[in-house]
Order: C-alpha cells, then sequence, then structure tokens
C-alpha cells in the first residue's frame, strides 16, 4: 500500500482561506440534486469520492488498477488513497470552495481526512430523510442501476446507519451540523439548503472586512482616537 501511495501531493498555499462543506445523507435522500443546486448558485466545486475512484481506475495507472481489484474482491478502498484523491483534485480545481459528497462515509474515513487535509469543515450539510422515502424514490427513479432492488437498497441503508451516523452524530456534537428535511420536494429543501449557504457567504463577508480593518494601522489607530473622544472618523 505505501507504494501505491508514495507519490505526495503538495498542499494549499498558507493563509489561503479555504472552505469545505461536506454532504451527508442516505442512498435516494437527494444529494446529487443538492449539491448540483449549491454548485449552481454558490460556486462551490463538486467533488465525490465515489467518482474519484472510477475516475482512477480508468485512467489505466498502477494505482487504477489497484483501486479496480480492490472493487472487484469486495474489499473497501484504504481511506488514506480515498482521501489523496480528493486532495488531488481539491488543488487541480483552483478553487478555494469544495462540496465534498457523500464523505465521510465512516469514522475512518474522517480521521483519515483530518490527518492528510486536516481543513475543518465549515458545516456538516445533513439531508435527512426516512427510510421508507429513500427506499420509494430509489425503486422509482428506474436508473437501470443493478443494486436498485430492494435487498441491496435495505443492506446500504443499513450500512449507512451502522458507519455513516456516528460521522453525523460527531459532528453534531461539534455544532456543526446543519440538517434538512430531505422529505421535501427538491425545490423546497433547496430553500432550506440556500438559506443555511447565504449565512456562509454573510459571514465570509463580514470576515474578510474585519480582516482588511485589521491590516491597516492607521485605520486602527483612527477607530481608537475617535473612539477615546466620542468623535466620528472623518469622511470625503
Amino acid at each position: 500500500m505505501a507504494d501505491a501511495i508514495k507519490n505526495e501531493v503538495r498542499s494549499f498555499p498558507s493563509g489561503k482561506k479555504i472552505t469545505v462543506v461536506f454532504v451527508i445523507g442516505g442512498p435516494g435522500s437527494g444529494k446529487g440534486t443538492q449539491c448540483s443546486k449549491i454548485v449552481k448558485n454558490f460556486s462551490f466545486t463538486h467533488l465525490s469520492a465515489g467518482d474519484l475512484l472510477r475516475e482512477e481506475v480508468k485512467s489505466d495507472t498502477e494505482q487504477g488498477t489497484m483501486i479496480k481489484n480492490l472493487m472487484h474482491e469486495g474489499k473497501l478502498v484504504p481511506s488514506e488513497l480515498i482521501v489523496k484523491l480528493l486532495l488531488k483534485a481539491m488543488l487541480q480545481s483552483g478553487n478555494d470552495k469544495f462540496l465534498v459528497d457523500g464523505f465521510p462515509r465512516n469514522e475512518e474515513n474522517r480521521h483519515a481526512y483530518d490527518n492528510i487535509i486536516g481543513i475543518e469543515p465549515e458545516f456538516v450539510l445533513f439531508i435527512d430523510c426516512s427510510k421508507e422515502e429513500m427506499e420509494r424514490r430509489i425503486l422509482n427513479r428506474n436508473q437501470g442501476r443493478d443494486d436498485d432492488n430492494i435487498d441491496t437498497i435495505r443492506r446500504r441503508f443499513e450500512v449507512f446507519q451502522e458507519s455513516t451516523m456516528p460521522v453525523v452524530q460527531y459532528y453534531e456534537k461539534r455544532g456543526k451540523l446543519r440538517r434538512v428535511d430531505g422529505a421535501k420536494s427538491a425545490d423546497e429543501v433547496f430553500e432550506d439548503v440556500k438559506a443555511i449557504f447565504v449565512q456562509l457567504n454573510a459571514q465570509a463577508n463580514q470576515g474578510s472586512s474585519v480582516s482588511r480593518a485589521q491590516s491597516n494601522p492607521f485605520k486602527r489607530f483612527l477607530d481608537l482616537f475617535c473612539g477615546c473622544f466620542g468623535t466620528q472618523e472623518p469622511t470625503n
């Protein structure tokens, strides 16, 4: 495994603000639909761990062959490798805002992310949807997928409950969870999602204003001077 991931990836420039949001939801909760709307409205780069693994398999590299063999054998791809693919995609995107879809899937993923990338997510968007509603959607979407049968669907629900819900609970305890009702229509869900991202933008803009003020020594002195004497800063 060390040989497969021996190529190290560089990090983001120091001091650069990187915004990461995780999007988590059960199978059929509507993560993909909401991610598309977020990207369109808020200029995030959408990254999916599953898509990155499939792209790597298609690349026909030594690492891609190893991933393909692991998947064929029904084995899990190491979290460290998934996270390094994620970091590589983030660096190559040229963006500084990332929407990471369906990740972390388990506590091992989360630990690997913290150890390798280490950028605290701004929040985790959890699309909360009942098992019955998700099951109905998957069976009705008729995408022709081999895994869209009732037994496989129910097993995926079990895996989500056992592996992913502890991740949701971890971020909820840290005050990082933003829960929306995924049982609504896609447009209604996005109204709730949009409000969360509008608030994120407002906080980012406020932080930028404070940072600019702090970087100007004369402005800080003038604010202090005016405050001490109860006067207002002169305007042009």
